[in-house]
């Protein structure tokens, strides 16, 4: 029986969309290795790993944060050895951050972590489910590109 968005009392998609999408996230983002660093410094690990060396700014509005909140993220990060920092070879005055072979493996090792936290959820799923949550994905990703 298809749902009834339409109903008095029943939240509309738009809330149910939000509050399943934050409940998802914040349980990806605690799936954790164990001793892995706090969740700032993997974002920012990550965010290196997959799009290269970046700025203390790119950095700062990846992670919606000031870039004095981001400084202290990534000045643990240099002096524990997951990062260096380095000239921009394009423009002398700006740093880049880049990950060290160190960094490389947290980074590797928290998104395994977290990929495999999720594939084990969607193989509990019936293949309707997962069909269904493709097509959403699709969608919720049309949504956030446009």
């Amino acid at each position: 029986m298809p749902e009834d968005l339409s109903g008095e009392g029943t939240p509309s998609l738009g809330t149910e969309l939000r509050v399943a999408v934050a409940r998802v996230y914040s349980r990806f983002r605690s799936e954790r290795g164990e001793g892995e660093m706090a969740e700032a410094a993997v974002i920012v690990l990550t965010a290196l790993f997959k799009h290269g060396p970046q700025s203390l700014t790119e950095l700062s509005r990846r992670a919606r944060v000031t870039p004095s909140s981001m400084s202290q993220t990534v000045n643990r990060l240099v002096s524990g050895g997951h990062a260096t920092r380095d000239k921009d070879p394009n423009d002398g005055r700006r740093v880049l951050f880049c990950l060290t072979p160190s960094g490389t493996e947290v980074a590797r090792e928290a998104l395994a972590v977290r990929q495999d936290w999720l594939e084990g959820k969607l193989a509990q799923l019936s293949e309707e489910e997962r069909l269904t949550l493709l097509r959403a994905s699709r969608i919720m990703r049309r949504l956030a590109d446009s």
